[in-house]
């Protein structure tokens, strides 16, 4: 049975000279800083004495009483040709999302600024496409400017990207790409079919080779097991070096996606979640994303004290419900948490 004696004086000292070892995997996963092992130990830790360890690593490395604040648009919505369970996006899901075409300069412009008086200082702009084509690339680059020339940190998320690709969105100005890795990868063949995870490890090397930050995480609450949570928090911690920004999803069951009907996650166990990504990534940006309605305003409370200091708020996160703006502000306002 763990007791607290468990707990190191260091919130970082369970990881041992030893663990850093050669790992054989191209992409971003060169090297492992943490094994399995030690990300499984710290999911299996009592509840208050993993939060405990959370919260002191977070209180090293960031202000406990400040959160980033995020606004995500759907550039391009539905008719993507991926098989994602999860997403209402894809074509082979019946759920009542039509696809449209690329926004343009205009409609961008707006609703940054909205987001921006809103109180927003990232905006992410997300595509339903497999991956960016190159005749999207200079279109997407125009809207980048758009945000960029409001003052606002740019991030996309548009499928996976090339090299070349990838240099482009740099020149163009992007802060931040996004490209999840979802889960972890013995899981990730029943959950996606059209592409596979050497993909994902791929484009996130583009990015980082371009000199981009890397926006990845994953989805938590798709059927996966503890040990599968740990697998994706051991892969994501592993990439070198890890993202600066970590969104951790929480399944949104919408009906028609194959995952519509999945077992509920208990809650705690996503607090739990977020709490190991906080102790493993220490200096990352931990991001509240999808799911955040369901959570109830106890679950987002403890979620900040397990280490989250950045959401998505006052809009919808693509096809999901998102908080609405006031409500986001009367919780932040309740915590006593300031906006950055």
């Amino acid at each position: 049975m763990t007791t607290s004696s468990t707990i190191p004086e260091s919130p970082m000292t369970f990881v041992p000279v030893g663990a850093i070892a050669p790992k054989v995997a191209s992409g971003s996963f060169k090297k492992e800083r943490l094994s399995l092992a030690q990300i499984q130990a710290l999911f299996d830790l009592p509840f208050n004495d993993l939060l405990f360890q959370a919260q002191t690593v977070h209180r090293q490395h960031f202000n406990a009483s400040e959160v980033q604040l995020s606004t995500l648009l759907s550039i391009k919505t539905g008719g993507c040709p991926e098989d994602c369970s999860y997403c209402p996006q894809s074509v082979h899901h019946d759920t009542g999302v039509e696809a449209s075409k690329l926004l343009d300069v205009h409609a961008v412009q707006e609703a940054a600024s909205a987001a921006k008086a809103n109180g927003a200082s990232r905006f992410c702009m997300g595509a339903a496409w497999r991956e960016l084509h190159d005749r999207d690339v200079e279109k997407v680059a125009a809207l980048i400017g758009v945000v960029k020339d409001l003052g606002m940190e740019a991030c996309c998320t548009l499928g996976m990207l090339t090299s070349s690709q990838a240099s482009t969105l740099k020149e163009a100005g992007l802060d931040y790409y996004n490209h999840n890795l979802d889960t972890a990868p013995e899981l990730y063949g029943d959950i996606i079919t059209t592409r596979v995870y050497q993909d994902r490890l791929d484009t996130l090397q583009h990015v980082r080779e371009a000199g981009m930050n890397v926006c990845s995480g994953g989805i938590v609450g798709m059927g996966e097991s503890r040990a599968q949570r740990a697998g994706l928090i051991h892969q994501l911690a592993n990439l070198d070096p890890y993202p600066e920004s970590v969104p951790i999803n929480h399944l949104v069951h919408v009906e028609g996606t194959p995952l519509a009907q999945t077992k509920a996650l208990d809650p705690f166990e996503f607090v739990r979640t977020i709490a190991v990504a906080r102790i493993t990534m220490p200096t990352t940006r931990v991001r509240l994303s999808a799911g955040r309605q369901e959570m109830g305003d106890g679950i987002q409370a403890l979620c900040f004290m397990a280490g989250a200091n950045s959401i998505f708020y006052g809009d919808k996160l693509l096809t999901t419900g998102n908080p609405d703006w006031a409500r986001d502000q009367a919780l932040l306002a309740s915590l006593d948490i300031l906006t950055v």
